[in-house]
């Protein structure tokens, strides 16, 4: 029983190293194409349509505002990738990537792009089906978080 028990825990620790990075890699990767013009012509039926973003867009520009995201998306990726030598940092970073997603999340209630014209609330077209992935991400940083605030517990408290 004992060696299966290890084998669990030592899966879940590569699970969770896998699961960081992966997490880290894509939000880096998608920070830093807010900084193309297709990205920043994509987002534009995301950021008019969001009563947060609508605002910043007519303050800042389309592209400021993409480039804000960006820089914003690249350091969250970077803290959450500092967990080695960091653990607080990256908890901080993975919160900041939780707030991330369940604002990305809420696109698909304002963005009436996101889904199938005529086809009911529930059919979610391509916008819709790409913002729908961040459910899959935010339970990613809610573990990474979780895993992020536990390494940084001093040495000697549970």
């Amino acid at each position: 029983m004992g060696t299966r028990q290890a084998s669990a825990d030592h899966l879940a620790s590569v699970g969770i190293s896998v699961l960081r990075c992966a997490l880290a890699t894509n939000i880096l990767w998608i920070g830093s194409l807010k900084f193309k013009q297709y990205e920043v012509e994509n987002d534009e039926p995301l950021v008019t349509s969001s009563a947060l973003f609508s605002g910043l867009r007519k303050k800042l520009g389309a592209q400021k505002l993409n480039r804000l995201i960006g820089v914003t998306e690249i350091a969250l990726g970077s803290l959450i990738a500092a967990k080695p030598l960091a653990p607080r940092a990256s908890a901080i970073g993975s919160f900041g990537a939780i707030g991330m997603f369940l604002t990305t999340l809420s696109f698909l209630a304002t963005t009436p792009e996101a889904r199938q014209e005529g086809q009911g609330a529930l059919s979610l077209s391509q916008l819709g089906q790409f913002l729908l992935k961040d459910t899959v991400l935010l339970g990613a940083a809610l573990l990474t978080a979780a895993e992020s605030l536990g390494g940084a517990r001093p040495a000697g408290n549970p």
